[in-house]
């Protein structure tokens, strides 16, 4: 068993501006109830039960319309509480799953009509090592990337950004769109010119890749208020602001700590910093998630 996560906060700084009608928080998860959706028994955390509603409060306090589910590793490949969400909340809500290696295509299509619109691979390592278990890898994703297409879906790459110089290629062979986690999860010490982030970069101004300016708290070297990010946000913006979209990763799982857990206010506050201009705020908030995840 693993240690329980930390929930997160429940007094949040004061949202300092009135988001777009539309607004997306582009990545966060639920998890239980774990009498109908257990935990997978082998995982790398431990998370509090977070039901649909508790997420949808989570949105309303921020002033947010709608929200993307990320089936998280604690669950392995059981992608029900996220099915539960959007069967809920269908016109707010959208999914991204992990799915099987044997998953039919009639899985597929009841998936798309709840509001899935991607998958999710585990490829993030460091020093060669998987940070976190559970999830699939790229041959499942290359095994079901010819159906994943025909629906429209991308491929959401839970990947550490300087492993993008290997993996780029085989992720760009399958012609899939591709959304890159957290800006490629990489701590701000290794810097912007990394060969990886750079080639992050790259895919993002030849329009094969998204990604999501997301995990702050996780990539920050000095802690908030998370300047030391501000370089990567505008790295990413500068090379395609129309294929970027932000995310809270709301609850935060996998903090044991209190002065770890982020401030759900003051991330959505950093967009005053990042995105000064209403219009670029209005592409990555609205306009970027509605075309990624059909809204």
């Amino acid at each position: 068993m693993t240690k329980p996560c930390l929930p997160p906060l429940t007094s949040i700084e004061r949202p300092a501006f009135t988001p777009p009608a539309g607004a997306c928080d582009s990545h966060a998860h639920v998890f239980g109830p774990y009498d109908a959706f257990p935990l997978a028994e082998d995982r790398s955390y431990t998370p509090q039960e977070f039901p649909p509603e508790a997420f949808i409060q989570h949105l309303e306090r921020l002033g947010l319309s709608r929200g993307v589910l990320v089936t998280g590793s604690a669950s392995g490949k059981d992608n029900g509480a996220v099915l539960q969400a959007l069967r809920q909340y269908p016109e707010r809500l959208r999914g991204v799953v992990v799915p099987a290696p044997d998953t039919s295509d009639a899985t597929l299509h009841q998936w798309h009509e709840a509001g899935i619109r991607g998958v999710r691979v585990n490829l993030f390592q460091r020093d060669g090592h998987a940070v976190y278990r559970n999830g699939v890898g790229l041959d499942v994703l290359e095994r079901l990337a010819p159906r994943i297409a025909d629906l429209g879906w991308h491929a959401q790459i839970w990947i550490h950004a300087p492993d993008l110089v290997e993996m780029a290629p085989k992720l760009e062979k399958l012609r899939l769109p591709l959304v890159i986690d957290h800006m490629g999860r990489m701590s701000t010490h290794h810097g912007t010119t990394d060969p990886g982030f750079q080639r992050l970069c790259a895919m993002l101004a030849e329009g094969t890749a998204w990604t999501k300016v997301s995990g702050a708290d996780r990539n920050t070297v000095s802690g908030a208020p998370y300047l030391d990010i501000d370089p990567f946000v505008d790295a990413v913006l500068h090379a395609n602001p129309e294929h970027v979209v932000w995310g809270t990763d709301w609850p935060h799982i996998n903090y044991f700590e209190a002065n770890q857990v982020p401030d759900d206010g003051a991330l959505l506050n950093l967009l005053l910093r990042w995105i000064p201009d209403e219009q670029t705020r209005q592409a990555v908030l609205v306009d970027n998630p509605k075309r990624l995840y059909d809204f």
